[in-house]
């Protein structure tokens, strides 16, 4: 029984992710959720075992007919216009509830109106809402410009249609509390991620800064290259993505690329920099928390979940601008006066432990509501009663 079960109530339980091709930020997010409730089933869009580090290799994985096309992390873009059908295929009939962690399409899955649906929204689809414009900007020819501002319009149209059937919304941070309210009339309530701070210890510092980012225009990690190739200072960047290459034709002699590392050596280049840089306007910013576990400072764009989780002056600082503005922060920012103990101790605040005792707690909640509102029907439109099985909510 997955979740949990009471006296003659089994309790069935499905687990959604937009896709399962790599290890990053959401994906952990989701292997805390696995956690959570372990005999849950998991359904994705397409699953790569390998690219995921054999993680979900014990669970009951289905993924959607377009795993036929065996698509990687390098290659599963090109599907994007067939993503929202692939979600909507799966059938939920018989789970009682269903728990989705979507960045793009994952929260858009049918089920029928007796199942309880909680998305963990990490962001709503950014290419076709908040990052419309600088994604068209990019595009150079006019014709694939116009076929992808349709698309986009008409995703934005399939997307809020599909908010209106989550049953309950959480989120990572408050700027993306936000965006959900404005682009889909949603309410939600923020539960920060997990961040396995355990794996992350204090150690002796080195000369380099770091950069710990997926590598992806949005991400801005072209504006750290340019400020550190004018600083001279050496500047670690770990990651890999779609603009891997083009900023190592920016690079110069100070600048470093590992490409993706294994956690423990994540781990000695989070303890061992001088500061984490953080370029983007993160929605939460999962590395901004290691960095701190490791009780190193962060240097963060100004906005977004940085607000939250980085404490200006003690724990890190903040930029506003390009460069120029950010090579002036590092100049003058002291990273030998910021106490590591200060900065373990506000990691702290968003240990893995935390979103594992909320996260049920939230889906309990969800399911109360649920019967609340079935209570308020007419019992002859009414559907059989809902309980909310024991043991769901793990104990404290």
């Amino acid at each position: 029984m997955a979740g949990g079960e009471s006296p003659g109530t089994p309790t069935r339980i499905a687990l959604v992710h937009d896709f399962l091709l790599d290890i990053r930020g959401a994906e952990r997010v989701f292997l805390a959720m696995c956690d959570i409730w372990p005999e849950a089933d998991v359904f994705t869009a397409v699953y790569d075992e390998k690219g995921t580090e054999g993680r979900f290799a014990h669970r009951n994985v289905r993924a959607s007919f377009l795993q036929k096309a065996r698509p990687t992390a390098r290659t599963f873009r090109a599907l994007l216009p067939l993503y929202p059908a692939a979600i909507e295929s799966f059938d939920f009939s018989g789970y009682d509830v269903v728990v989705s962690s979507s960045s793009a399409w994952a929260h858009a899955l049918i089920s029928d109106e007796r199942t309880v649906h909680v998305c963990y929204c990490h962001n709503p689809f950014r290419y076709a809402w908040n990052d419309r414009d600088k994604t068209l900007a990019a595009c150079p020819d006019p014709l694939s410009r116009a076929i992808l501002r349709g698309l986009f319009r008409r995703w934005r149209q399939w997307d809020w249609i599909a908010a209106q059937r989550v049953s309950r919304y959480l989120t990572n941070s408050k700027v993306t509390q936000a965006r959900i309210r404005r682009y889909f009339g949603r309410e939600s309530t923020v539960v920060h991620p997990p961040v396995e701070t355990s794996r992350f210890s204090p150690g002796p510092v080195g000369e380099h800064y770091l950069v710990l980012s997926e590598l992806m225009r949005h991400k801005r990690i072209d504006v750290a290259i340019e400020a550190f190739n004018r600083l001279r200072l050496p500047l670690i960047v770990v990651g890999d993505g779609p603009d891997s290459r083009r900023l190592r034709r920016l690079a110069g002699p100070s600048i470093t690329f590992t490409g993706r590392v294994p956690d423990e050596e994540a781990a000695r280049l989070l303890s061992s920099c001088r500061a984490l840089v953080v370029t983007a306007v993160e929605e939460f910013g999962i590395a901004a928390v290691e960095a701190q576990a490791a009780g190193r400072p962060v240097i963060a764009a100004r906005g977004g979940g940085a607000l939250e989780t980085v404490i200006e002056g003690v724990t890190g600082c903040f930029f506003e601008g390009g460069p120029d503005e950010l090579a002036a922060t590092v100049t003058g920012f002291d990273d030998a006066a910021i106490d590591p103990e200060d900065c373990t101790r506000n990691a702290a605040r968003f240990d893995v432990s935390e979103f594992k005792r909320r996260l049920p707690r939230e889906v309990e909640l969800a399911l109360r509501e649920g019967e609340d509102a079935a209570a308020r029907v007419h019992p002859w439109f009414r559907p059989a009663a809902r309980r909310v099985p024991r043991g769901l909510a793990r104990p404290l």
